[in-house]
């Protein structure tokens, strides 16, 4: 039986620390795996084996095949793709695109997504807590939307979960609407002119 999610230790706790080596090797495992045999087919078991640790090691960092996945596929919370802050919001917006892009373009994700996205609409807390690791990310932009509104280069209904789902939408749309065909400079500098001056010619 899988343990409670609240049983679930991030942080090591107050007893032994967790190794981070055990961490990735759980990680590189998770993503080797996914490549191999695909998301519906990768299973705890597979990931503890292929790490040399145990099913209890997993349930002790993540409750779930989701949370590990995600993990496994977003290593880091992408707010260091943000450009220096004097670049302005369009280079915000470029380098937000252009990590989403190398993010999205990936083996693994690409064989996790499909899986992934259904079994987090699937349960509204797992997505709760995945989307939970992207808060410094949103915290990022929130900040330098907030910039740049006081400076007046954006209007001020522009909202930074639209903003995020914009980018996130569109890479994974075009990925799943033709799969065989990359996402060059060319396509990340058209995307970035759509958002950053829209579609209207005023």
């Amino acid at each position: 039986m899988k343990p409670d999610s609240s049983a679930v230790d991030k942080s090591g706790g107050a007893g032994r620390p967790r190794d981070p080596r055990i961490d990735e090797s759980i990680l590189r495992a998770t993503t080797e795996l996914l490549v191999s045999v695909g998301y519906s087919n990768l299973t705890m078991s597979a990931v503890a084996l292929r790490a040399g640790t145990t099913k209890t090691a997993l349930y002790r960092r993540w409750s779930s095949k989701a949370e590990l996945v995600h993990e496994a596929v977003f290593p880091a919370t992408p707010a260091s793709g943000l450009s220096v802050p004097d670049a302005g919001l369009a280079a915000d917006v470029r380098s937000m695109i252009e990590a989403a892009r190398d993010v999205f373009s990936t083996p693994v994700l690409r064989s996790a997504l499909p899986g992934l996205v259904a079994d987090v609409a699937a349960d509204p807390d797992l997505g709760a807590r995945v989307n939970s690791r992207f808060a410094d990310l949103i915290a990022a932009v929130r900040t330098r939307l907030e910039e740049a509104v006081a400076r007046g280069e954006v209007q001020t209904y522009v909202d930074v979960d639209r903003l995020i789902e914009i980018i996130g939408g569109t890479t994974m749309m075009r990925l799943l609407l033709r799969p065989g065909e990359e996402l060059d400079d060319k396509w990340v500098n058209q995307v970035t002119a759509i958002v950053v001056h829209g579609v209207l010619n005023y």
